[in-house]
């Protein structure tokens, strides 16, 4: 299995796939370790056209494409993993699905035992979130980063740390603990995509 450590990029939700297509290939070209597709404001057609345009690019790359939500596109691309709010499906009945050779994330938000009944669901890492203000989910639970020092401590599976993460406080989630950092404006948001996730990647040593 893939080791989940150092940058994670999710993708912003823009509805030019043209344009997303760029912007990931410049994060992809600075180093990000991994790459969820995630939009929010997508018709399904346009996840599938966007989500099938970014795996042969990622592929390209060596680098996994999670898919946000959604087991069932995830299975219809062959996509490598899928990730799941609390509230998106049953764990342990989305890891038979998957089987055993696709990536299995799970958001924890600010709850400790939902790390553990991920863990024990078969999930591949957890995240913890937000770690702080988020202008994606600005009525996100706040998690503390103690959250990722107990996680490295007692759990067999990485904590991502997600939620208003910069190049200023990423540090600090790394410090605490975090394996790795999801990250969406900081990035996509950047006038140069590629130095941004370099920078960031630079933290992960």
């Amino acid at each position: 299995m893939l080791k989940i450590y150092g940058l994670y990029a999710i993708t912003p939700d823009e509805q030019d796939t043209d344009i997303l297509l760029c912007k990931v290939e410049e994060a992809l070209q600075g180093g990000i370790r991994m790459l969820q597709y995630r939009n929010k404001l997508a018709s399904h057609t346009l996840k599938v056209q966007q989500a099938s345009t970014l795996l042969p690019l990622c592929r390209q790359y060596n680098v996994p494409l999670i898919i946000n939500d959604s087991v069932k596109l995830c299975l219809e691309l062959d996509a490598d993993g899928v990730h799941l709010g609390a509230d998106d499906g049953n764990l342990t009945e989305t890891r038979t699905r998957l089987g055993i050779n696709k990536i299995l994330g799970a958001s924890c938000y600010n709850r400790y035992d939902l790390a553990l009944s991920a863990q024990n669901s078969g999930a591949d890492y957890v995240a913890f979130g937000a770690c702080f203000a988020s202008s994606t989910k600005p009525n996100a639970p706040v998690a503390a980063l103690d959250l990722f020092t107990r996680a490295k401590a007692e759990l067999n599976i990485p904590a991502v740390a997600i939620g208003g993460i910069t190049l200023d406080n990423a540090p600090l989630v790394i410090a605490a603990g975090a394996s790795s950092t999801a990250v969406i404006s900081a990035i996509f948001n950047a006038d140069n995509i590629k130095i941004k996730t370099q920078q960031f990647s630079q933290l992960f040593g």
